[in-house]
């Protein structure tokens, strides 16, 4: 039967240790930038809707005012 190096273990207890808080930093930053797209995408919608209603507007002043 082979016995487990204690030193070895404790590396290796070590290394999960400083594994596990690089995974629950990641999952940190995901949930930000997840956080972010969602924020941003709202915006991309707002500025759609007010260039639309821009342009609209200035396509009816362009026909009812300019076109005479």
């Amino acid at each position: 039967m082979t016995e487990i190096d204690p030193r070895e273990f404790g590396r290796l207890e070590a290394e999960v240790t400083s594994l596990r808080n690089q995974v629950t930093a990641m999952q940190t930053d995901i949930r930000t930038l997840l956080e972010m797209a969602n924020k941003s995408k709202g915006g991309l919608w707002a500025g759609m809707t007010m260039a639309s209603m821009l342009g609209g507007a200035v396509s009816w002043v362009a026909t009812h005012w300019g076109g005479k």
